[in-house]
């Protein structure tokens, strides 16, 4: 039995609150068990149990008073000494405990974390380092439409490669291109969780050495279908067709045109990347798909069209291709343009084939443009493969390659680009007689060779 009453460590508290403390007090209540009570306290205190183990004097807390009372203060003492008579020191068991508690608190949110939940804290981790805010709903609408059905509510823990081929088999010879790519984000989901401890053990969405072993490479299911473009021989005919079309969105496919661009680097340029005197546009590292600074040297024609478009005060952060208050057009208003433009003119079979399509018949995209200046650029240019791959702001995929190769030849992209512009808006007529020689030439030089 102790040597405090209830009552008693009332009182004692009463007397200690008369006057300030000087230093703390401890109320003792026998076999190392006190309450200590601090100078600012003296309504209350904390439960202290004293003992030695191994040689050292330790303190364990019980707890505060008198949200605990001397009776349990009491009981949690006792416990504590009946684990020094078994020789095992309390605190080191509490600490267990704890740890134990905390391992089965993780284990709960590793099981209760969802294969949805790791979804989207890929994207918040990966958001930064896009370089278009649209990719983070693509990213998740792909998951949406085609894992979620079978993994969102599934523990992430419990995903295995079973799991994954029902996700991805039914798709993979129908949409083999959206296929691999949806594998390639499932793989990232579980990777991160991986990261945060959510799973264990290697991914089973990894391609090579196991989902290579049970899905045929996407490449091999289906010929990749490129962006329909314009033969560059067909470039000036539509150029004098695209420069009777009014509006900002025809104004920014005419500068994307003459500048092999993509129209989303064109639709969010603003004055301030504009040099007019140097003819020079320049595309910062956060809007460039390679997230790398990209310089355009602006011909003749592309200045043209920036002048068309420019306020008598522009303001240097202002879009130049604005669709009204600053704000940047969309990229269905650029391809609203083109679909106009094959709209079937009043007499014409509406069920014909587009007046502007690629070679296999289909529409034309804004896209397609870059492909088109290729094919020209490579079919009736002599700046060579580097210039152009410059010029379309393509990476050297070869890392020991792109390690040299740190111009980007801009003073030998200027001539290009100038003779680009000047195909695009010569005469039809003209540029057909032109094609021809052109086509001629090649195939010269292809004997030749």
């Amino acid at each position: 039995m102790g040597e405090l009453t209830a009552t008693g460590l009332k009182a004692k508290l009463a007397t200690l609150g008369k006057s300030p403390l000087q230093a703390p007090v401890r109320i003792g209540d026998g076999s190392g068990l006190h309450l200590l009570v601090k100078a600012n306290q003296t309504s209350g205190g904390a439960w202290v149990l004293r003992y030695s183990y191994g040689g050292k004097r330790r303190d364990m807390g019980l707890g505060t008073y008198p949200a605990v009372g001397l009776a349990d203060a009491r009981a949690a003492a006792e416990e504590a000494r009946k684990l020094l008579r078994s020789n095992t020191d309390p605190l080191a068991a509490r600490g267990a405990e704890k740890a134990a508690q905390a391992r089965a608190a993780a284990e709960a949110e590793i099981k209760a974390t969802t294969f949805r939940e790791a979804a989207l804290a890929t994207v918040a981790a990966k958001r930064d380092g896009w370089s278009n805010p649209k990719h983070a709903a693509q990213w998740l609408a792909t998951l949406e439409q085609h894992a979620f059905p079978q993994l969102g509510e599934m523990p992430i823990a419990a995903v295995d490669v079973p799991a994954v081929l029902r996700v991805l088999r039914p798709i993979w010879p129908k949409i083999p291109e959206t296929a691999s790519r949806l594998r390639q984000r499932i793989e990232a989901v579980l990777d991160l969780a991986r990261v945060r401890g959510w799973r264990s053990g290697e991914n089973p969405a990894r391609w090579r050495g196991l989902l290579s072993e049970e899905l045929p490479p996407s490449r091999r299911v289906k010929r990749v279908e490129h962006r329909p473009a314009l033969s560059w021989q067909q470039m000036p005919a539509f150029w004098t067709a695209l420069s009777n079309v009014d509006g900002m969105g025809a104004a920014a496919l005419r500068f994307a045109i003459l500048t092999a661009a993509r129209t989303g680097e064109v639709r969010g340029m603003t004055w301030r990347e504009v040099d007019m005197e140097a003819s020079l546009w320049t595309v910062p590292s956060g809007r460039m798909k390679a997230r790398r600074t990209h310089r355009v040297p602006l011909s003749a024609a592309a200045i043209e069209v920036l002048r068309a478009v420019q306020p008598e005060r522009p303001r240097s952060d202002h879009l130049i291709f604005s669709g009204g208050d600053n704000v940047m057009l969309s990229d269905m208003t650029v391809s609203a343009v083109l679909r106009r433009m094959n709209e079937p003119a009043e007499g014409e079979n509406p069920e014909g084939p587009p007046r502007w399509r690629d070679h296999e018949g289909r529409a034309i995209v804004p896209h397609g443009f870059r492909s088109t200046f290729r094919d020209w650029a490579g079919e009736t240019r002599e700046e060579g493969r580097d210039v152009i791959e410059r010029a379309l702001a393509h990476t050297v995929k070869d890392k020991v390659e792109a390690a040299y190769a740190r111009s980007d030849l801009l003073e030998k992209r200027r001539p290009l680009m100038e003779a680009w512009g000047k195909w695009c808006l010569q005469p039809a007529g003209i540029a057909e007689v032109r094609s021809a020689e052109l086509e001629r030439s090649d195939g010269k030089r292809r004997k030749a060779a």
